[in-house]
């Protein structure tokens, strides 16, 4: 069987339980056959058994298992992030708030220390730590999703220190010149309107922000003066409606609060300095 032979039988499977990435047969072909993505449409006699991983694999995908779980791996900032249903998959989108962290704190110098509150891939926190060589904590309640951030940090080299804590709660007295969080900002009542992906195999522990949304912001910005050093900065990854309440919430401790659009011209970070 050749690679259009292929994608059109697993295209035909993907309509029929309504998967709409269709660019994630390409993506299952690259990983099983170790070949570019550019190469695929060259490939005149794909292997029995390629074919039957291959066909294996995506029949997995058309049960709406995200294909990051299934490979185990998904790539961030140009790496590529162990992942499994004990952590949330990282998205395009929070490349953002690593970007916006990068051009905001420039100036800090590189004995930068950095916290990640509710690290779980540790995607965030390894990545500040290789771009930036800060002193850098993750922490996170679910041990289990502490696990995958370790196995990430000794794969990709960071040096990067993980605790299970209650947001601030086993610090103690620790300082940090950035706090950063992408904590659960979903509504508890809008869970069970996400995609089949999201809301059937993603962690609701790292999704469900309470009520409004809002209920971990709301923690994180009235203890994080305790915790960070004169002029540290706050950043979050938000939701595309929450720039505003998350805006004010900051507004009584810090100052210079400042929003930024992602890719798809919606709000995604807030951050701020300490007054």
């Amino acid at each position: 069987m050749n690679y259009f032979e292929l994608h059109k039988e697993l295209e035909e499977l993907f309509e029929q339980n309504g998967i709409i990435e269709i660019a994630d047969i390409d993506w299952i072909m690259v990983q099983v056959l170790g070949v570019s993505r550019g190469k695929l449409p060259f490939l005149k006699d794909i292997s029995l058994s390629d074919e039957q991983t291959i066909k294996k694999i995506a029949t997995l995908r058309a049960t709406h298992k995200p294909l990051a779980y299934i490979l185990g791996e998904s790539n961030f900032f140009g790496r590529d992030f162990a992942v499994n249903n004990n952590v949330l998959i990282p998205r395009m989108d929070t490349e953002v708030l690593i970007e916006t962290i990068l051009k905001e704190c420039q100036h800090f110098g590189k004995n930068k220390t950095i916290l990640d509150i509710g690290t779980g891939s540790g995607a965030i926190i390894i990545t500040l730590a290789l771009e930036l060589g800060a002193n850098c904590i993750g922490v996170d309640i679910n041990e289990d999703a502490l696990a995958v951030a370790k196995t990430n940090a000794k794969k990709l080299g960071a040096d990067v220190q993980f605790f299970k804590s209650n947001l601030f709660e086993n610090l103690k007295s620790k300082k940090f010149d950035i706090i950063v969080s992408n904590p659960p900002y979903i509504e508890t009542a809008k869970i069970n309107e996400l995609d089949a992906e999201v809301k059937d195999f993603e962690p609701h522990l790292a999704l469900d922000g309470g009520l409004k949304g809002l209920d971990f912001y709301e923690k994180i910005v009235r203890d994080a003066k305790y915790f960070l050093n004169k002029n540290g900065m706050l950043f979050f990854e938000i939701g595309y409606n929450q720039a505003n309440d998350v805006s004010k919430l900051m507004e009584k401790d810090f100052e210079d609060i400042k929003v930024v659009k992602d890719y798809g011209r919606n709000d995604r970070v807030v951050f701020g300095k300490l007054r």
